[in-house]
């Protein structure tokens, strides 16, 4: 993983954090997130994955359910979030888009990703600070506006 920082205006600074072959997405953005202290951000990326593992919340059983992605699969869409948990440590939320090589695609919240060849990220932090809080409702912990 490489990071460089590529604009900073009134407290709002923009990253590009590129990951390269065999980086895990998740590891990698938390490494990132506590060097660079960050408690509010938002990132949008593209690149692809040698396989990943997303995951789909199941409402009515309040758990994720797993997909296996066990291929090369394009990045179509990866966006996400960074905000403190409830335990003071960044949180990362992250949805993605996958295509597969026949032209489908598969969507869902991303648990895993490892990278081939190339995952690159723009990441801008946010100069507000974001917590999320244990929503008793859902059993997630959400972004807590104003509290």
């Amino acid at each position: 993983m490489k990071s460089q920082l590529i604009h900073e205006v009134a407290g709002q600074r923009t990253y590009a954090v590129i990951l390269a072959a065999d980086d895990e997405v998740m590891a990698c953005l938390n490494r990132f997130a506590h060097e660079a202290t960050l408690t509010a951000a938002s990132f949008t990326a593209i690149g692809a994955f040698r396989r990943a593992e997303l995951a789909y919340f199941d409402w009515d059983t309040k758990r994720y359910r797993p997909i296996p992605v066990d291929e090369q699969v394009e990045v179509a869409a990866l966006i996400g979030d960074i905000a403190t948990g409830p335990d003071g440590e960044p949180g990362i939320h992250i949805h993605v888009v996958l295509g597969k090589g026949d032209g489908s695609a598969v969507a869902g919240h991303l648990v895993r990703g490892d990278v081939r060849p190339t995952l690159e990220i723009i990441l801008t932090e946010s100069p507000k600070h974001l917590r999320k809080r244990h929503d008793p409702t859902s059993g997630l912990a959400l972004i807590a506006l104003g509290n």
